[in-house]
């Protein structure tokens, strides 16, 4: 009988980020400071994981004060009523010839619901020099925002609309399973010292 694994994103080694085309010639990029996500796995199939992930819409960031503000309010993300962005994992697909595996779920955004498609590639397992177990994946996608309410828009003096409609989503995460703990630091009072395991890669998309 297989045991479920949890496992959790480490917020230093992770990144979530969007981007969108300004004025149809270069993209805006914009990054989700707060996250987290509870990852369940029969051992380490992660065809079999239950994913569910919370980002604080508050942290997104831009560079820029007044455009983080403009994408904070009710002309978008209208972080006040709507503070949280959840995903919700439902069937992961085999990998296919190119190392990919397609990802289903249900994307929460400004209250709306809605269906969404990614592409997640597996990076590796490693044991890390503390003795921590972790996974990595690179998860890509994209979303219309107007789906989920995110509907402002201006228009050119030659016609064409300053934001596009079309967000790119592109993501680096590396997992650790939850409740192990840092043998580093546990064995530093004492005095004895850990040779660092090396990295190792399995393939856990059975």
């Amino acid at each position: 009988m297989n045991s479920e694994t949890k496992w959790v994103i480490d917020p230093t080694h992770s990144q979530i980020a969007c981007k969108v085309r300004h004025l149809m010639i270069a993209y805006v990029k914009g990054l989700f400071k707060d996250f987290e996500a509870s990852i369940y796995t029969k051992e380490k199939d992660f065809t079999t994981a239950k994913v569910e992930l919370t980002i604080d819409a508050n942290s997104i960031s831009t560079g820029d004060i007044n455009r983080d503000a403009h994408l904070k309010s009710g002309d978008f993300l209208d972080v006040k009523n709507h503070p949280k962005i959840i995903f919700v994992s439902k069937t992961i697909e085999k990998e296919d010839e190119h190392g990919n595996h397609t990802l289903w779920g249900e994307l929460t955004i400004k209250g709306i619901t809605k269906p969404v498609k990614l592409n997640v590639r597996f990076g590796g397992m490693a044991i890390d020099p503390s003795g921590i177990e972790k996974a990595g994946f690179e998860i890509k996608g994209k979303i219309y925002r107007t789906d989920w309410g995110l509907v402002w828009n201006a228009t050119m003096e030659t016609g064409g609309l300053i934001v596009n409609n079309e967000v790119l989503i592109s993501s680096e995460i590396e997992l650790h399973k939850d409740g192990q703990i840092d043998l580093k630091k546990e064995l530093e009072p004492i005095g004895i010292q850990q040779e660092p395991n090396m990295n190792r890669q399995t393939n856990i998309f059975k």
